[in-house]
C-alpha cells in the first residue's frame, strides 16, 4: 500500500506546494507594495473562496471520474493561474491567481482523500493511510514557503511565481504513476442534500474540532510574516519559521503508522488543541528568529496530529457512498473560516497588532479544546463498528 501511496503523495506535495508558496508571497508582495495588512488579508482569503463554490461539484464529480482526472484539472487551473503573476505581477491579478490556485487545491485534495480512503480496510489503516497522506500538506508548507523566499531574496517576485508555476507540472508527470481502479457505477442520485450530514451532532462536534484546528493553521500561515514583517525578518527567515513549522507536522505524521494500532483519535485531538491554544499565547512573547522558529515547532507537531485523526474519524462514521459528500462539506467549512478568519486576522491586526491576534486566538482555542472530549463516544461507538 505505501508503494502505491508513494505518486499520490508527491504529486500532491508538488501541486500543494504552488499554492503554499503563493500564500506567502502574494501578501508580502503587498505589503511591500504599499498595500496594507488588510489588504494581504484579502488576498489571503481569496485562496479559499473558489473551494466555497467548487467543493461539493468538485466531490460529485470525483465520484463520477476518480482521481486522476480532477487533478489534471487542478494542474491546469494552478499552472494558468501562477503563470498569470509571473507575467503581470500586481494585485489584481494575484487575486485571481489566489481563486485559481485556491480552487485548483480544493479540487485535487477532494479527489486524494477519496482515492486514499478506498485504499484502507479497517480503522487502524484508516489512521496509518491517512498520516502518510497528511505528509504532503505539511512538505508543501515547507516546499512552497522556503523556496518562494528564496527566491524573492535573490531573483524578485517574478523569478519567485515562475519557479512556483512549474511545480505542477511535476505533479502532472507523478500521475502516469498511479494505477487507479475501476470507477464504480453511481446507482441512482443523491437522495438527501450533503448538508443533511450535520444533523448527526458527532459529526458536528468534528467538524467543529476541525475547523478550531484549520484556524490555526490558518492563523500560523498569515500571522508569522506579519509578525516577522513588524520584527524587520528577510524574507527567507519568514520561510524558514514557516519551514519549521511543515517539517514539525510532517516529522509527527511519520510516528503516527508506527502507533495507528494503540491511538484514540479523540485524545489527540483534544491535547493538541488545547497545546496549540497555549503556544499561541506564548508566541508574541517570542523575540527572535530562533525562539519563534522553536514555538512554530511546537504548534506544527500539535496541529500535525489532528488532520488524519479527524480524517479517520470522518470515514469511519460517515456512510461510505457519501465520502465524497462529507469531504466536500468539511472543505467548505474550513474555507468559510478561511475566507472571513484572514481578514478578521488582518483588521484585528491592524488595530492591536499582531501580538493581539494571537492572544485572541489562543485564548478561544483553548476555551474551545474541552469540546473534544465529547468525542470520546464517537470513537468508541465507530470503533465498535
Amino acid at each position: 500500500m505505501r508503494a502505491a501511496l508513494a505518486p499520490v503523495i508527491a504529486s500532491h506535495i508538488c501541486l500543494h506546494a504552488a499554492m503554499t508558496g503563493m500564500r506567502m508571497a502574494a501578501p508580502l508582495f503587498a505589503l511591500g507594495h504599499g498595500f496594507g495588512e488588510a489588504a494581504a488579508g484579502v488576498l489571503v482569503a481569496l485562496f479559499a473562496v473558489t473551494q466555497i463554490f467548487l467543493s461539493l461539484p468538485a466531490g460529485r464529480f470525483a465520484d463520477r471520474r476518480g482521481f486522476k482526472k480532477p487533478m489534471g484539472l487542478a494542474v491546469i487551473a494552478t499552472v494558468v493561474g501562477v503563470s498569470l503573476a509571473a507575467t503581470w505581477p500586481m494585485y489584481p491579478v494575484l487575486c485571481l491567481t489566489a481563486l485559481l490556485c485556491g480552487g485548483g487545491a480544493g479540487a485535487a485534495t477532494i479527489a486524494l482523500q477519496r482515492h486514499v480512503g478506498r485504499m484502507a480496510a479497517g480503522a487502524s489503516e484508516l489512521r496509518e493511510v491517512f498520516s502518510w497522506v497528511a505528509i504532503a500538506p505539511a512538505a508543501s508548507n515547507f516546499l512552497g514557503p522556503f523556496a518562494a523566499g528564496l527566491m524573492i531574496d535573490h531573483g524578485g517576485y517574478r523569478a519567485a511565481f515562475a519557479m512556483l508555476a512549474a511545480m505542477p507540472l511535476l505533479a502532472w508527470a507523478l500521475l502516469h504513476c498511479v494505477h487507479e481502479a475501476p470507477i464504480e457505477a453511481t446507482l441512482g442520485a443523491q437522495k438527501s442534500p450533503a448538508w443533511d450530514l450535520l444533523r448527526d451532532r458527532g459529526l458536528r462536534r468534528l467538524m467543529l474540532m476541525n475547523w478550531f484546528m484549520n484556524s490555526s493553521w490558518d492563523l500560523h500561515g498569515f500571522m508569522v510574516p506579519l509578525l516577522g514583517h513588524e520584527r524587520g525578518l528577510s524574507a527567507s527567515v519568514i520561510g524558514s519559521i514557516l519551514g519549521a513549522f511543515a517539517i514539525a507536522a510532517a516529522i509527527v505524521r511519520l510516528m503516527i503508522p508506527v502507533f495507528a494500532r494503540q491511538l484514540r483519535e479523540w485524545a489527540l485531538i483534544t491535547g493538541a488543541t488545547a497545546v496549540a491554544g497555549l503556544m499561541f499565547l506564548l508566541y508574541p512573547f517570542t523575540r527572535s528568529a530562533a525562539t519563534m522558529g522553536l514555538c512554530s515547532i511546537v504548534i506544527g507537531m500539535a496541529l500535525g496530529l489532528v488532520q488524519p485523526m479527524v480524517m479517520s474519524m470522518l470515514h469511519q462514521i460517515t456512510p461510505k457512498h457519501r465520502h465524497g459528500e462529507a469531504l466536500a462539506v468539511r472543505l467548505i467549512l474550513i474555507n468559510l473560516s478561511s475566507v472571513g478568519m484572514p481578514m478578521l486576522f488582518g483588521a484585528v491586526g491592524g488595530v492591536l497588532g499582531a501580538s493581539g491576534v494571537f492572544w485572541a486566538m489562543g485564548t478561544i482555542v483553548g476555551v474551545g479544546s474541552h469540546l473534544g472530549t465529547g468525542l470520546r463516544e464517537l470513537g468508541e461507538d465507530a470503533a465498535e463498528h
